[in-house]
């Protein structure tokens, strides 16, 4: 009964030209350019953003180690700065002194590159992190995925898929159900987990600012008083301390994607370490 109680209610709202919360189908804007339309897809701002991230990610580093001067100057330093944090606090740390050196490009890539679309959430104009819909985080939890599972098949054959399933010292009456669930968790669930995690904050983070903006706008332009007046600038300065908040989230869920995507390759160059 709640369901369609709160849809009358919404209904009701809407003929009466009062407030219309927005939807999470507002989230979604028309493609730039529609290439398949009956499939509602095509190159949109999401795409544009991640190709933005990319040249920005490019352009800033590229300018920052230019120079390489033996007394690095600020951009030098933000730039070396960053690499050294991504080398040592989520390479070398996860994945030891012996194996991380390969894995910097990937781990570097993958935490400015969600770092960067996050942040585009919180820039007037841009306002929406790319990773709030589920397509993006899809793809990258996907190509995370497959980089872990086709390194454990390389370096143990066969055999990674009986150490990813079949816990060691537990009776053998009991394998039959704890084999299953770990197929499930390692192969099936992780790479849901990993995605939908990201997707999920970003996607809170954007619906709280759209309903700030639109109920302010309401309550300061469609309605009289001064006491609705007042609310709509309490809640536009309300806003200002979750904007920071979504700020620290941002930052919070790339470092938590690149520790993830680096404890998984960890996990798949010592699946037999036990």
């Amino acid at each position: 009964m709640r369901g369609p109680a709160l849809s009358s209610l919404a209904l009701s709202a809407a003929e009466e030209d009062g407030f219309q919360p927005p939807t999470i189908s507002e989230t979604h804007l028309p493609e730039i350019f529609p290439w398949m339309a009956e499939w509602g897809t095509g190159f949109g701002k999401n795409m544009l953003m991640a190709i933005l991230a990319v040249l920005l990610i490019w352009w800033l580093f590229s300018a920052g180690i230019r120079k390489q001067a033996l007394v690095p100057g600020r951009g030098q330093f933000l730039a070396e700065g960053a690499y050294a944090f991504v080398r040592n606090t989520i390479g070398r740390d996860i994945l030891g002194d012996k194996h991380f050196k390969p894995w910097i490009p990937l781990l570097f890539t993958v935490f400015f590159f969600v770092l960067f679309n996050n942040l585009f959430g919180a820039i007037p104009g841009l306002q929406m992190p790319t990773f709030s819909h589920a397509g993006p985080a899809y793809a990258m939890a996907a190509l995370v995925w497959i980089t872990w599972v086709v390194l454990g098949f390389k370096l143990h054959g066969a055999k990674f898929m009986k150490l990813m399933t079949v816990p060691s010292g537990v009776p053998k009456p009991l394998l039959i159900i704890l084999t299953p669930l770990e197929f499930l968790s390692n192969f099936v669930i992780r790479p849901l987990t990993h995605s939908l995690r990201l997707m999920a904050v970003m996607l809170a983070g954007h619906i709280i600012v759209m309903l700030c903006g639109s109920g302010a706008e309401f309550l300061i332009t469609q309605q009289e008083g001064v006491l609705n007046t007042g609310l709509g600038i309490a809640i536009l300065l309300g806003s200002v301390p979750l904007y920071f908040l979504e700020l620290i989230m941002m930052v919070l869920q790339a470092f938590v994607f690149a520790l993830l995507t680096a404890i998984y390759i960890q996990g798949s160059i010592e699946a037999d370490a036990h």
